[in-house]
């Protein structure tokens, strides 16, 4: 795969389909719907991940109030449910070893449910595009080099498979970049308040920053 670009491009290929086939799954018919209400789930996501963030923040950082203020204006009706991933990003799928763009396997289902699909498209692109720059060995990935998919690649390819409208996705790319900040803020939190004293958390408050940025300028674009 290192230097393979074709193989890239096929990998990206199977990583989208794979969601959009995860979100064509009947919910009903395969005894699912125990997964969680779909009506509101964007909304309740929003809400929780904004008290998350409250109760966590040991500094104020006003982009993310900002964040939060925006996304709750920003709300979405509810969308045709489906499975929800919940983490869906490279580093939670299994690849063939004798064929690699063949995904075999799908990971880390703990924040698995029934909602909103474009939620799922959101982390994808978040880890994907919106921080696989970032000088960070934490939340960068490897997907900035020749051959992976982009993000109108992405898009595209996900709306072809899935048939859904992706006007507003985002609303979805911003809530995910958020997302990840309220979560590194959380361990970050814990290195504060003298709870572990792991000198690899120290710098976690500057990504949490540089996070809000990002979804500042991606927020700035809707």
């Amino acid at each position: 795969i290192a230097d393979n670009v074709e193989l890239r491009r096929a990998i990206s290929g199977s990583v989208v389909d794979t969601l959009a086939d995860l979100h064509a799954i009947d919910v009903a018919a395969n005894g699912l719907d125990a997964l969680g209400k779909p009506a509101g789930f964007v909304a309740r996501q929003i809400r929780g991940w904004t008290e998350r963030w409250h109760g966590s923040k040991t500094s104020d950082v006003p982009e993310m109030e900002a964040l939060a203020s925006w996304l709750e204006a920003h709300i979405p009706g509810d969308a045709t449910p489906s499975l929800v991933h919940g983490d869906y990003k490279l580093d939670n799928v299994m690849l063939d070893a004798q064929q690699p763009d063949r995904l075999v396997g799908v990971f880390d289902w703990e924040m698995s449910a029934v909602g909103d699909p474009l939620v799922d498209v959101g982390i994808l692109l978040a880890y994907w595009v919106h921080v696989a720059g970032v000088n960070d060995p934490t939340i960068g990935t490897v997907t900035t080099r020749p051959g992976w998919f982009g993000r109108d690649e992405i898009l595209e390819r996900y709306a072809t498979r899935s048939k859904r409208n992706l006007d507003a996705i985002a609303l979805y790319e911003v809530f995910a970049v958020f997302k990840l900040a309220v979560v590194i803020q959380q361990i970050y939190a814990r290195y504060v308040r003298g709870q572990t004293d792991d000198p690899r958390f120290a710098p976690l408050g500057e990504r949490v920053a540089s996070l809000a940025g990002i979804a500042t300028e991606l927020a700035g674009k809707v």
